[in-house]
């Protein structure tokens, strides 16, 4: 387990191995609790609803924004995370968060929010109005890592992402005949990400203050929330530093791109 006493040490060979073999890393303690409370008392703000008053609690989920007040810039920006950025996606090959985006906001409901399905966050061409034409390629052009940062504590019930381990490499040989143009989202979901016969999932749950980070080709989902609280998530991206000339080069020897290049190989 990572050192939270001691970000220099960063993350661990076996944790390192285990984010290029199965496509996450799950850091416990990534940023301050209190951080977390905070920011929370902002989301509850902007929503306007009563955090003791469930019966107001109408809706399966709510979206917010981008977020760059100081609790959401120092939840991205603490020394463990920078350190464990560097070791995954190369030193200077990444740009700091300023901003925390979009927060589903799951509320307990029997009701199906409709947005459960497994998907990649793909990072290009999102000038395009439909978002299943957006797109991603082979060098992960526009995302260096999807985040997940809990802002809640999470549990089996309270509506943890699914995290398909190892799908991350059967995406990049199906990127892989694609090029520079890559594939869009809808491709991606008809081509059945890769095949994803005999992977584990894995829930993403966790105190809050935990963060996981994830190779950006790994296959994801929501899921249904049969807790009591609400749970508070940001899902954002770490960026490359570079443009798209630059990126594909960005990082290269580090973790990111050596399990898209193990995927290949194979």
């Amino acid at each position: 387990m990572t050192d939270t006493q001691n970000p220099a040490a960063g993350l661990s060979p076996a944790e390192i191995d285990h984010f290029i073999r199965r496509g996450f890393v799950r850091i416990d303690r990534a940023f301050p609790r209190d951080i977390a409370e905070e920011a929370r008392a902002i989301l509850w703000r902007d929503m306007g609803l009563d955090p003791s008053d469930p019966a107001s609690w109408t809706r399966p989920v709510i979206r917010l924004g981008h977020y760059g007040q100081a609790p959401f810039r120092q939840a991205a920006n603490t020394p463990l995370l920078h350190r464990a950025f560097d070791q995954l996606a190369g030193p200077g090959c990444w740009a700091p968060s300023m901003a925390l985006g979009t927060f589903p906001v799951r509320f307990p409901s029997s009701e199906d929010p409709g947005d459960t399905g497994w998907h990649i966050d793909v990072s290009f061409g999102t000038e395009q109005p439909d978002f299943m034409e957006w797109r991603a390629n082979v060098h992960s052009r526009g995302r260096a890592l999807l985040m997940l940062f809990l802002f809640s504590d999470v549990g089996p019930d309270d509506a943890p992402t699914r995290l398909l381990a190892g799908s991350h490499q059967r995406v990049a040989r199906l990127l892989e005949p694609a090029g520079e143009q890559g594939l869009t989202l809808r491709e991606l979901v008809e081509g059945g990400f890769g095949g994803m016969q005999g992977l584990e999932e894995v829930l993403g749950t966790g105190m809050a203050g935990t963060v996981y980070l994830c190779h950006p080709f790994l296959v994801h989902g929501a899921s249904l929330h049969h807790g009591r609280a609400p749970r508070f998530l940001a899902q954002p991206p770490l960026l490359w530093r570079g443009g798209p000339e630059e990126e594909s080069e960005m990082g290269q020897g580090y973790p990111v791109r050596e399990a898209i290049r193990q995927a290949l190989k194979r």
